[in-house]
């Protein structure tokens, strides 16, 4: 299969994957930080195992050069996890969201001076109308804009996504880094960093978890983090980082349909109309414009073999 069309599933599949994951942790009962800490244990043991059973050598040497930007893209990953969590103490989850998914539009004008990608009107149009359409899912032109006693909320939302958008690049950066291996070490550092934020914020002592919540925690950390992680990150070897953030609008858009379907949350007119807009924006986005856009495919299945 051609790498560049498999990039693209691969990250399809993962960021569909993360949309589902609020299913599932509605029926764990434990805080978000715990998840969070599980998430990346679990998931860096499950990448482990899986070299061990494909019989593949752990490539340390390759990590090596890397290691400084592995260990701060999993401190990263981990200070994005405590901001969103953090957030949602302070303001609403639709507010949120929206800040949150303000980290696609920071990559997407940074690839230019980071990556040397060339921003396109149309890549442009396409994320800003994403964006417009993250604003009407989030339901604020419904339920109206946040109060001004939000305001610590917004601003730890923002931080969240400004690590969201300092993950994703230093991904970039490290995509010639064997993917198994790169992912286990950025969520090893995530869980290790997140126990120090457990005990100050959390009373373990009142913990409790029932066996159909087991089962959910390991199936959110093997495949929803492990496996998941592995095909997004792995993706970015192919793709550009403006593909990579438009196509992460596609995570809340299957949240929300899910919620709506499975627990008959309600979903008006303002929801359906972001959904439209948003996955309308990413399927134009990756339609090739004549012969300019086949010569651009085809560069980039170039470089994707060289790799």
């Amino acid at each position: 299969m051609n790498p560049v069309i498999r990039a693209k599933l691969d990250l399809i599949i993962a960021v569909t994957a993360f949309g589902t994951i609020g299913i599932f942790v509605r029926y764990i009962a434990l805080p978000s930080s715990i998840i969070a800490l599980v998430r990346g244990a679990v998931g860096a043991a499950f990448l482990w195992l899986l070299l061990r059973w494909k019989k593949t050598p752990f490539q340390r040497e390759a990590l090596r050069p890397h290691l400084k930007l592995l260990v701060l893209s999993g401190v990263i990953m981990s200070f994005n996890w405590i901001t969103l969590f953090e957030a949602y103490n302070y303001t609403t989850v639709a507010t949120a969201t929206l800040c949150y998914y303000m980290a696609p539009v920071f990559v997407t004008f940074a690839s230019p001076f980071l990556f040397h990608e060339r921003l396109t009107a149309r890549k442009l149009l396409c994320i800003l109308t994403a964006l417009c359409g993250m604003v009407f899912v989030s339901g604020v032109p419904q339920s109206g804009l946040p109060q001004a006693g939000e305001a610590k909320g917004i601003l730890l939302a923002l931080c969240s996504a400004v690590f969201y958008a300092g993950d994703i690049s230093i991904n970039k950066i490290l995509d010639r880094v064997p993917t198994y291996e790169r992912t286990m070490v950025q969520l090893a550092v995530a869980a290790v960093i997140m126990v120090p934020y457990i005990l100050l914020t959390v009373d373990t002592s009142a913990l409790t978890l029932t066996p159909l919540g087991a089962i959910l925690l390991v199936i959110v950390g093997v495949f929803h983090t492990g496996w998941c992680y592995s095909l997004f990150f792995g993706s970015m070897a192919h793709l550009s980082a403006q593909t990579v953030v438009l196509f992460s609008y596609i995570d809340p858009i299957v949240a929300i349909l899910l919620s709506a379907l499975l627990l008959h949350e309600p979903l008006g007119w303002s929801g359906i109309l972001g959904a439209v807009l948003v996955l309308g924006s990413t399927l134009i986005s990756e339609l090739p414009v004549g012969n300019k856009g086949k010569q651009a495919e085809q560069v980039s299945c170039k470089k994707a073999e060289r790799r």
